[in-house]
């Protein structure tokens, strides 16, 4: 979970429908049909192959089509995930960069080391490891650590040397008592020593207290069958005043089911944390009155967020869902008693929000809907490990995409501003989550430059740097009012930074996401990345290349 957390028409997203496309020492053809649900197809014309050879592949390795991006020049960036003798490969993602005539460009991958293990005969049992990660979890204060599943045999390569491993997830609630947990703990296969872990939920705010569940988890009914037509409602929102909502005709009146943006649905958890919660119903057609004592307003703020969200990435990055396969998530409401959190669950495709403080404050602000959808997009793309400095740029791509949904939503009640969850008043101060012109105004240890040491601090203090490198480079540096909101933005050296305008600066951030990074990436890859996207979108030597590069040095990620 995290919390709350355009190459535009120049490049279109793919979704491979077709099932998985294996690239061994042959050629891998990607065809000119295959397309994301619902859009035209984004590779025309005749194939591309590529060699495994080319690539530097083993015997014994393949690679399997995660998505695929083709610019408007014809370059097509083709995304891998690895197996090694028929093993996942953790941290051996790769993006292969192809020109229009098939040539290889380039390959970024996650990490440069040969995939090779001395042995596929792990010394320690699956049961030993599965115990070693439950005792991790239980050190981290994880109540009810159990695991659903056996232990994964997995190399892990993203940190050095290729080792055989076991992945183990381990399940639980965190030490709030409420929030829960999904652990992910690598153990090498043959010490038993643990070599990696990482929360699978993300959510928006850390160390932010929150209160008890008001009911234990428990099961509640589910979606019912798929209406049938269409309708438009209206809705009283808490943040973003009156809103439209399409609805879907049913045996109970209307349902708070959004058809025309790929089946998103809002259901109520009734202050629940297990569950699927209930749909929501209406018999008119109107949902809410605006304030927290009725029920539907906070479903009215998440439906409104996940349609305005849905339309930022459809009409902006041209992007058809979170995995860009025309498929939206369910978003619940009414999570616990008084939580005051909300988070993502890549596994159960959902985003849950918590009612904040005494049950008035709900975290479905705007940004917040689009800072959690975005965590599903990281993860279709290109997979920022959830720790580190992956794990700070994860989280700041959330803060940024959130915010762009707030500015491109143009809504009079909850204008644009580099504010995270501004309305939320999830301390209780009337202060935002996070403040993106300077970090550190949080007051609770957010970073507004790079050092050394900042992937060591929690990925939504990490987060700092690459929020503060987006607004220097929409807006640029110094004091200035935007919006009714004034902004004070410093730089690492005194220098001074030229904004290029939030539209530019959201369009390379999406390609280099898209097309770049992979899920080790770190601030300096980062930085890498963007450049090259900047290159991509606006041409080598342009006006957007050495902005980048100076709001990048402004924050002190350097070449």
């Amino acid at each position: 979970m995290s919390t709350f957390s355009p190459a535009g028409s120049r490049a279109r997203r793919l979704a491979l429908t077709s099932g998985a496309v294996v690239l061994t020492g042959g050629l891998l053809a990607v065809g000119a049909t295959t397309a994301s649900a619902g859009s035209a197809p984004v590779h025309e014309g005749g194939p591309v192959a590529v060699t495994a050879q080319s690539l530097g592949l083993g015997a014994k390795e393949k690679l399997v089509v995660k998505d695929v991006i083709r610019d408007a020049d014809g370059t097509v960036h083709t995304r891998y995930d690895r197996t090694y003798a028929g093993l996942p490969v953790l941290g051996g993602d790769l993006i292969v960069h192809q020109a229009a005539d098939g040539a290889v460009k380039n390959v970024t991958k996650a990490v440069r080391a040969a995939i090779e293990v001395d042995s596929l005969t792990p010394k320690l049992t699956p049961a030993a490891a599965e115990s070693a990660a439950v005792r991790t979890a239980r050190a981290a204060k994880t109540s009810g650590a159990a695991t659903g599943e056996a232990p994964r045999k997995v190399v892990w390569a993203a940190s050095g040397k290729p080792v055989l491993a076991y992945e183990t997830v381990v399940t639980g609630t965190r030490q709030d008592g409420v929030t829960p947990s999904l652990l992910r703990v690598v153990t090498d296969a043959d010490t038993g020593k643990k070599l990696y872990e990482n929360q699978l939920i993300d959510d928006i705010a850390a160390g932010v207290a929150s209160a008890t569940a008001g009911k234990s988890a428990g099961s509640a009914a589910g979606k019912p069958g798929r209406p049938q037509a269409g309708a438009v409602g209206t809705g009283v929102s808490q943040y973003s005043g009156t809103v439209s909502l399409n609805t879907a005709t049913s045996s109970k009146g209307y349902d708070l089911v959004d058809n025309e943006r790929g089946g998103s649905s809002t259901v109520d958890l009734q202050h629940r944390t297990g569950g699927k919660g209930v749909l929501f119903t209406d018999a008119d057609n109107a949902w809410g009155n605006g304030t927290p004592a009725d029920n539907q307003t906070a479903a009215v703020d998440a439906a409104y967020g996940a349609a305005q969200t849905w339309d930022f990435y459809k009409n902006v990055l041209h992007r058809n869902g979170i995995k860009n396969d025309g498929r939206a998530p369910v978003s619940k409401v009414h999570y616990g008693n008084a939580y005051q959190n909300a988070f993502w669950d890549d596994r159960s495709f959902t985003i849950t929000y918590g009612d904040g403080a005494n049950n008035q404050h709900p975290l479905t602000q705007l940004d917040v809907a689009g800072h959690e959808f975005s965590h599903g997009v990281t993860s279709a793309t290109a997979g920022l490990q959830y720790s580190g400095e992956s794990g700070g740029l994860n989280e700041a791509t959330s803060d940024i995409f959130g915010t762009a949904v707030e500015w491109n939503a143009n809504n009079s009640q909850d204008p644009g501003d580099y504010l995270l969850g501004e309305k939320i008043d999830i301390f209780g101060n009337g202060k935002p989550l996070r403040y993106q012109d300077r970090p550190s105004k949080d007051g609770r240890g957010s970073a507004d430059y790079w050092s050394a040491g900042v992937g060591n601090l929690d990925v939504h203090y990490s987060s700092g740097v690459a929020n503060h490198f987006f607004y220097l480079l929409s807006e640029g540096s110094g004091a200035k009012d935007i919006n009714g909101v004034h902004y004070d933005s410093p730089t690492v050296d005194g220098s001074t930074v030229t904004g290029i305008g939030r539209d530019k600066a959201v369009q390379i951030w999406y390609k280099a996401l898209s097309a770049y990074f992979t899920s080790t990436t770190d601030y300096h890859g980062a930085r890498e990345g963007s450049l090259k996207a900047a290159a991509d979108l606006y041409g080598a030597g342009s006006a957007e290349v050495k902005a980048v590069d100076a709001a990048w040095a402004a924050v002190n990620v350097k070449a």
